[in-house]
């Protein structure tokens, strides 16, 4: 184990940890490492010496922050097309760790968001601390939540994942286990027992119920209590009815949701709202994997990704100018085309 490499693999007695070892770049996932847990799984899941596999981020400020934004930045500026390559990669092995035939265990510690999310929350033994936070912030880039983002927030009780979704909020443990995105509360002062445990037990069923011992309640989170104006305006059809909605509900914090909503990408704001509706008649990961990969091969050709990473990470003037301007410029068949079929380029991961 080379402690310089952005992955770190390492078996204590019947458990592989994968640990992603970019703490400066809060673990940021690049295409290599996506290669490389995607390589440590396969060797695993053959492995009858591996009971489960947990993984976790290097440092002490998260898990993984999501991709490598500002790779992503260049690449769509010179017009190459190595982002959608590491897509490709990237939400196959988001689909591989939602069928992983052993316990995967992923410690949500601190930060969570994006990338971040796929390789944890597809995951059958998903655990927060007091210190998470878990997001899926696509939207302040111009971008569409991905990596079966949109199949989790789509399937949350009832706007809360749409909410999730437009508005790219971070959430902390209690609600993260609310709308589904994880399983099991654990204080992080015992993350380091829980997983000393994990590694004696040789039965993968073991995996759960040690957990389940070490997990207490959460603290109370704050989503349930704005649950009525959440599922009221959110439950519009149109992302123009949403903000008119939250604009007249007469509450403070729906209001300053509209606000929020208004300075975002209009066009990822419609799109999000597309994919999230569709991914819930969809049903199956990979079907909506396959849907993901089609709008973000569309969305990385346009006008605003490329905009709002510019303003919100290269130049940091948090100042997007974003084309179309407002929602009512961005047509209904520019939403469509985002979901067309790309052919002999398709993920293809619903018919394999």
């Amino acid at each position: 184990m080379n402690d310089d490499e952005p992955v770190l693999l390492h078996t204590e007695g019947h458990l592989l940890h994968i640990t992603l070892n970019r703490p400066r770049a809060l673990n940021a996932l690049t295409h290599a490492m996506v290669r490389r847990i995607d390589e440590a799984l396969t060797l695993a899941a053959g492995d009858d010496t591996v009971a489960a596999v947990v993984i976790r981020g290097a440092g002490d400020r998260g898990l993984c922050a999501g991709g490598d934004i500002r790779s992503i930045y260049e690449d769509a500026r010179a017009g190459r097309r190595a982002s959608v390559d590491f897509w490709r990669d990237e939400y196959r092995l988001n689909a591989r760790i939602a069928r992983f035939p052993k316990p995967y265990v992923a410690l949500m510690d601190g930060i969570v968001m994006g990338g971040g999310v796929g390789v944890s929350a597809h995951g059958d033994v998903r655990i927060v601390t007091e210190r998470s936070r878990v997001a899926m912030p696509e939207t302040a880039i111009g971008f569409v939540p991905d990596v079966g983002g949109t199949y989790l927030l789509g399937a949350a009780p009832g706007e809360l994942g749409t909410h999730l979704a437009l508005t790219g909020r971070s959430v902390g443990a209690a609600d993260a286990v609310l709308c589904g995105l994880a399983d099991h509360f654990v204080p992080s002062h015992r993350l380091a027992d829980l997983t000393t445990e994990l590694a004696r037990s040789a039965e993968p069923a073991g995996a759960r119920n040690i957990v389940q011992r070490y997990a207490t309640e959460a603290p109370e989170g704050e989503l349930t209590e704005h649950r009525g104006w959440i599922d009221s305006c959110y439950a519009a059809d149109t992302v123009e009815e949403i903000v008119d909605r939250l604009v007249d509900s007469g509450v403070p914090a729906a209001k300053e949701t509209a606000t929020e909503l208004l300075g975002l990408s209009p066009t990822a704001l419609k799109v999000t709202l597309a994919s999230v509706r569709r991914a819930r008649r969809l049903g199956g990961l990979e079907a909506v994997l396959d849907q993901e990969f089609r709008v973000s091969c569309r969305a990385f050709t346009g006008h605003d990704l490329v905009e709002g990473v510019r303003a919100r990470i290269i130049d940091k003037d948090r100042t997007p100018r974003w084309s179309p301007a407002n929602a009512s410029g961005v047509t209904d068949a520019e939403v469509a085309r985002h979901f067309e079929p790309l052919g002999d380029q398709e993920l293809g991961l619903a018919s394999a």
